[in-house]
């Protein structure tokens, strides 16, 4: 029976300390797209995490659907990952950069040369964006075209090209959240009736080229995707999630990818389920209510539901966290003061284990 504290093998290749990865969160701090020596020394602080998922970061420039976010499309992006990434293999760390394009979530106060945010379909989301001008409604997105999701893929290609050049293990494909892949797959934002919508076969092409197109150009083993199946965020509607996402995982289960990371947003049935279709390396990021995922939620690393599990609010207050878990705490509570932003405190300063 494995422990989270045992090694494991995701992909073919990559080994990993343990079974206790960082989840990605959004940290709002790369100032011109660009992260820097206060990047490398806060994921240098948690490099004894079997595997670290990235912030998200835009695979384009319309892809931007937060200030301050991270990019991977410029060769100066490149450059000043490589310092991230080298910081965290010098502490023995494993990275994946996620990839996230936000697609209609996002405003044009974010974007440059007059871009608007673009998605399947032109159905405004509900809620408001964070903007440097302070909050403002989503705007309706422009629809795009077959040639410009075809440029989309492509911009996911090169930027996990990029990822690698950074010196990054490989590459996360964000589909969850309500983002641009989950926005193709839920009905409520992709109401196209062509080849990339309409059919639970259509709403899921997307997704399904991305991920091929981006293991074809890395390798497998350097892709992983994640998912939020019947997840409400950012305005998605998917009152009947299993189909797609079963028919999804079917879909992506022949690429050999390095793993698929699950985002659970209740249902543990359908969580089950897709493990039992996905073939390799299965991360969860368990249902938990408003607590954090804690340690209570090791059990399920033991009991066959996951093969890693995914932390993120106790990985920002507990850099050291698999010691924590391993010696059964002190955990210091996550503070939300400190999460965003660059006047926030917190970022790489935290409370030392006691002496």
């Amino acid at each position: 029976m494995p422990t989270a504290f045992d090694p494991v093998v995701i992909g073919a290749t990559h080994q990993l300390a343990n079974r206790i990865a960082m989840a990605p969160m959004t940290r709002s701090r790369a100032y011109g797209g660009l992260v820097s020596e206060l990047t490398a020394e806060y994921y240098a602080q948690r490099a004894s995490a079997g595997l670290i998922i990235t912030e998200g970061t835009q695979p384009s420039v319309v892809g931007q659907g937060y200030p301050y976010t991270p990019g991977l499309h410029s060769a100066e992006q490149v450059a000043a990952w490589r310092k991230v990434t080298d910081a965290v293999h010098a502490k023995g760390g494993k990275i994946f950069a996620q990839l996230m394009h936000t697609g209609r979530i996002g405003h044009p106060a974010l974007l440059p040369d007059g871009l608007v945010p673009v998605g399947p379909s032109p159905v405004a989301a509900k809620g408001q964006c964070f903007t440097p001008e302070g909050p403002k409604d989503f705007v309706t997105p422009r629809e795009l075209t077959a040639d410009e999701i075809a440029q989309t893929i492509t911009d996911h290609v090169t930027a996990a090209r990029n990822a690698v050049d950074a010196g990054f293990d490989g590459v996360e494909l964000h589909g969850a959240n309500g983002y641009l892949i989950q926005q193709f797959l839920a009905p409520n934002s992709n109401r196209r009736t062509d080849e990339w919508g309409g059919s639970t076969e259509g709403r899921v092409r997307f997704a399904v080229e991305v991920v091929a197109a981006v293991a074809t150009e890395i390798g497998a083993d350097r892709t992983g995707l994640r998912l939020s199946p019947g997840s409400s965020l950012n305005d998605m509607e998917e009152p009947d999630p299993r189909p797609a996402y079963e028919a999804l995982v079917r879909r992506v289960a022949p690429l050999n990818l390095a793993y698929l990371h699950v985002m659970e947003a209740g249902d543990r049935e359908l969580t089950l389920a897709l493990r039992h279709l996905f073939p390799g390396t299965f991360i969860l990021n368990p249902h938990t209510g408003e607590r954090p995922t804690g340690p209570e939620e090791l059990s399920l690393i033991e009991n066959g539901t996951t093969d890693l599990l995914s932390f993120g609010r106790l990985f920002l207050a507990n850099p050291d966290l698999p010691h924590r878990l391993a010696t059964g705490g002190p955990f210091t509570s996550a503070d939300p003061s400190t999460f965003y932003g660059g006047d926030a405190t917190g970022y790489t300063d935290y409370p030392p284990l006691p002496a």
